[in-house]
């Protein structure tokens, strides 16, 4: 069996990083998906594809591999810098202001 671990990024309707800090295994798909000649929807018989199972850290979900028998393949995450600034969205309306309210 052959599994993937990685770390979820963020999703794009949201600036917050939460459900990021865990790591998902989630299986390879063993047979190629198959078109349903009357409706034309997309199908498979392999049902290991729909488990998708979340671990705390990297070294639980290698450990829960080993343990199975699963040969995994390990997706390092794309970090990115946090964008804060000093004062946040307070200093918008802060009553000392060195520019002109632009707004």
């Amino acid at each position: 069996m052959l599994a993937r671990i990685y770390q979820p990024s963020k999703t794009a309707m949201s600036s917050g990083t939460a459900k990021t800090k865990h790591w998902v295994l989630e299986f390879a798909p063993r047979t190629a998906r198959e078109i349903d000649p009357l409706m034309g929807w997309t199908s498979s018989s392999d049902t290991q594809t729909q488990v998708q199972l979340t671990f705390d850290t990297l070294d639980a979900a290698k450990a829960y591999a080993k343990e199975h028998g699963i040969t995994v393949v390990q997706f390092a995450p794309n970090k990115r810098k946090p964008n804060i600034r000093p004062r946040g969205y307070a200093e918008n309306f802060a009553v000392d202001r060195k520019g002109a309210w632009t707004h």
